[in-house]
This record gives C-alpha cells, sequence and structure tokens, in this order.
C-alpha cells in the first residue's frame, strides 16, 4: 500500500474529474429527453389538427361520400 500512497491523490483527482463528466454527461442526456418528449408532444398534437382539419376539408368536398361509397348521395 505505501508504494501506491504517493498516486492517490492523482488517482483521485482523475477518479473525482471523471465522475463529474459522467454527471455533466447524464445531465445533458436527461435534459435532451425532455426535450425530444416535449417535441413529440408537441408534433403528435401538430398531427391530431392536421387529422381534424382534413377530416373537416372532406366533408364539403365531398370525398367522404366517395370514399363511404355513397357517391349518389348529396348534400
Amino acid at each position: 500500500m505505501d508504494a501506491r500512497a504517493p498516486e492517490a491523490p492523482h488517482g483521485d483527482a482523475l477518479r473525482d474529474a471523471a465522475e463529474n463528466l459522467f454527471q455533466e454527461l447524464q445531465e445533458h442526456f436527461q435534459a435532451l429527453i425532455a426535450t425530444l418528449n416535449l417535441r413529440m408532444e408537441e408534433m403528435e398534437s401538430r398531427l391530431e389538427d392536421l387529422q381534424k382539419n382534413v377530416n373537416d376539408l372532406m366533408v364539403p368536398a365531398g370525398i367522404e361520400d366517395s370514399i363511404q361509397g355513397q357517391m349518389g348521395h348529396t348534400h
């Protein structure tokens, strides 16, 4: 153990630096995940709005009737 004693401070400093770097990377990764989750939720909401708008436009255009096989039916 005496032979390793002089190197211990350098080893501790290296370990501390590695732990700090790992902690920082973990925090950045968690922030990235949170940002991605938020963006995915926003995208899901926009897609739902887009689907609603498309559905709303299909009805007056008569596309809904043709899709349902009721082309002879008029509004």
